[in-house]
């Protein structure tokens, strides 16, 4: 069974998204990230994906208190991308009580820091972002680009020791591209690295889909948008439950 990230990604002390729930439902929603987590945790999250937007451009992780209380609000683990370009940044975050972190720039930059960071930390605790377009790693969300394939990025990585990759394809406008099956599948065939989908999944079709590739060595997904718009069928049933909620149940650590 495909592992599920929810993802909650952090600007300026807020929650990108916010959840569409039915009429009579909103009050539950927040725009604040902990409580965020709390509402995925209550509805069964095993795991969160949490990116520092302001982060991605600063070069250093920003809402580091919000992550700390996010954290410290359920009871899962936690990884966290966004800005993480340095050994005392990372190891700042991971001293949050951060699970894992996801090192995405930094990566193609600077593979002897990943190298280092896992022998220092452990390759459990360090995954690397792979973001591609037009069948070449970029960097810097898109606005740097390389020559460099997916498949001689994710080498180059797993001899030194990365044994989980985030893989996200984008399109020439920036937006994500439909579920990159084929990549995701051709990465952990010839890598026999653990492969995370980070992009493309818009439905409960696409999820059927790339449960085919889990015996392939691709076991999670992490989800963004179409969590928040209600797209899956079990999620009416959570916005229905919830209009009569006025605690988000045991999880709940406020």
């Amino acid at each position: 069974m495909l592992l599920i990230f929810p993802s909650i990604e952090i600007s300026r002390e807020c929650c990108l998204e916010v959840v569409q729930g039915v009429p009579g439902s909103e009050r539950i929603y927040s725009i604040d990230p902990v409580k965020m987590a709390i509402l995925w945790r209550g509805e069964n999250a095993k795991t969160l994906h949490i990116v520092d937007r302001d982060g991605l451009g600063e070069g250093k992780v920003v809402n580091k208190d919000i992550i700390r209380k996010l954290v410290q609000a359920v009871d899962i683990p936690v990884q966290v991308g966004g800005g993480l370009r340095s050994r005392e940044e990372i190891k700042s975050v991971l001293d949050l009580g951060v699970y894992r972190v996801i090192v995405g720039t930094a990566a193609i930059e600077n593979p002897g820091l990943v190298e280092s960071l896992i022998r220092e930390f452990g390759t459990r605790k360090i995954a690397i972002n792979v973001e591609v377009c037009d069948g070449k790693v970029v960097a810097q969300r898109g606005r740097q680009l390389t020559d460099v394939t997916p498949l001689e990025h994710a080498l180059q990585m797993k001899r030194i020791g990365v044994s989980r990759i985030v893989y996200a394809e984008f399109l020439s406008d920036g937006t994500y591209a439909p579920l990159p099956y084929e990549s995701l599948r051709e990465l952990a065939l010839k890598t026999d690295i653990r492969c995370t989908a980070g992009s493309g999944v818009t439905s409960y079709k696409d999820l059927l889909r790339l449960q085919e590739l889990e015996k392939f060595g691709v076991d999670s997904v992490i989800i963004g948008k179409p969590l928040y718009e209600n797209k899956f069928p079990c999620q009416s049933l959570w916005r229905l439950n919830e209009i009569e909620l006025t605690d988000l149940g045991p999880t709940r650590r406020m």
